[in-house]
């Protein structure tokens, strides 16, 4: 009992008060980072309609069978801290470090495909401002697609990375002991984080990918 009260902080009256707190808090903030990509997916919705032969153009030049497999990596990312919540409540610590390294790894996996496929964009000269040559038509809209496209996939990147960082330190934590079937609030608001990182490219890579192929 000593050790469970321990972590509860001096302003909660008990770990279940802290628990909700802390995962209320985590759900207002997925809240904002919904309206963030909210407003970025406006903005692609809205020069698409705009633009659309250019934007059509623009995405079949994207590298599908990469984000394809991106795809799967980051599905079975959301499968692996799925379980790695499961064993954090069953107090099972060795499966929850396994489960949580597994994570951090196809989470940097992710960023390594990504950085091919950037790298790949570069090479063909798809890199709006820095490096774009289109002999096509409506070159400048296309170009306009391509800043979406990164800014988009960019910004996903970056909370791939940070979420990244975040189970690892999770990780190191669970290999300290720090948790208890009946304290694992981190590792539950971290995978909160995690899946909205999952939700959000289900909806990055059909829009960016897909649609224009069909």
């Amino acid at each position: 009992m000593a050790s469970v009260l321990s972590t509860v902080a001096p302003q909660f009256d008990d770990a279940e008060q802290q628990r909700a707190a802390a995962t209320l808090g985590m759900w207002i903030f997925l809240a904002t980072e919904i309206l963030f990509f909210g407003v970025l997916f406006a903005a692609y919705t809205l020069t698409r309609v705009r633009h659309p032969e250019a934007f059509a153009a623009g995405s079949r030049l994207t590298h599908v069978t990469l984000a394809s497999l991106n795809t799967g990596v980051l599905l079975t990312s959301s499968l692996t801290m799925a379980l790695a919540g499961h064993a954090a409540r069953t107090g099972a610590r060795r499966a929850l470090v396994a489960w949580l390294g597994l994570t951090v790894a196809l989470g940097a996996g992710f960023l390594a495909i990504k950085g091919i496929e950037y790298r790949l964009d570069f090479t063909e000269h798809l890199v709006p401002a820095l490096n774009f040559a289109y002999a096509g038509p409506r070159a400048d809209q296309v170009e306009l697609f391509f800043f979406v496209y990164f800014l988009v996939t960019g910004v996903h990147a970056l909370h791939v990375f940070i979420g990244v960082a975040a189970i690892a330190a999770i990780a190191v934590m669970a290999s300290r002991r720090a948790f208890t079937p009946a304290y694992f609030t981190p590792v539950e608001v971290t995978g909160l984080y995690w899946h909205l990182v999952d939700i959000v490219w289900l909806f990055v890579y059909p829009l960016l990918y897909l649609v224009s192929r069909a």
